[in-house]
């Protein structure tokens, strides 16, 4: 249900001198299956402007996207919004579909190089896999944002859906995405390791 890309859109028109926080994601930042206004991302933008932090928050972040498809988009993005600052979100359809890692490895690499040389700050979020996935596969998938995050030397969200993950209530009938309910949670999990960056612009 990629209807984020109008939320980007009527976002940017909102416009103004603010500089720009952008969040590259998939269905986990997109508000998928819930309601509008709900997901975490909405709920930054309306914790910065009760904090009176000056961002304008762009959701660049389309259901069922891989880090193929945010590598692909990200250039045009940078180019329309010159974002401050980059949320990389991606990762989990790559691991949903099987993909080989070092892929993923190097478009979340590509993503953030991109981004820092736009000028922009970027923070790697985390992702986890169900253990069904396979022993081996589950882990490097896990320690894949670890590893991207210490070469390209930016802060890390260890993990998204901490505290939530372990909750079965918090998610919808598919297991896959977090309910309303969970989203000042996943907040909370992407605040720490965002705030120290919003006062360097």
């Amino acid at each position: 249900m990629p209807a984020t890309g109008a939320f980007a859109q009527t976002a940017a028109a909102a416009g103004g001198s603010a500089p720009v926080l952008m969040v590259l994601g998939d269905s986990l930042s997109a508000e998928y299956g819930i309601v509008r206004g709900t997901g975490w991302v909405p709920l930054l933008e309306q914790r910065l402007k009760e904090r009176k932090i000056d961002y304008r928050v762009v959701n660049a972040s389309i259901s069922g996207d891989t880090t193929s498809g945010g590598r692909s988009r990200l250039p045009a993005l940078l180019k329309q919004h010159q974002p401050k600052l980059v949320i990389v979100e991606l990762g989990a359809n790559d691991a949903l579909r099987g993909l080989a890692l070092n892929m993923t490895e190097d478009n979340l690499n590509e993503i953030v190089s991109s981004s820092k040389r736009a000028g922009a700050q970027v923070v790697v979020v985390g992702m986890q896999i169900p253990p069904n996935y396979g022993r081996d596969y589950t882990q490097r998938f896990k320690d894949l944002f670890g590893k991207v995050a210490d070469k390209q030397k930016v802060p890390l969200v260890p993990f998204l859906l901490e505290g939530v993950a372990q909750q079965p209530a918090m998610f919808q009938a598919d297991r896959l995405h977090p309910v309303s309910a969970a989203q000042p949670t996943i907040l909370e999990n992407v605040w720490p390791t965002l705030a120290p960056l919003l006062t360097k612009k």
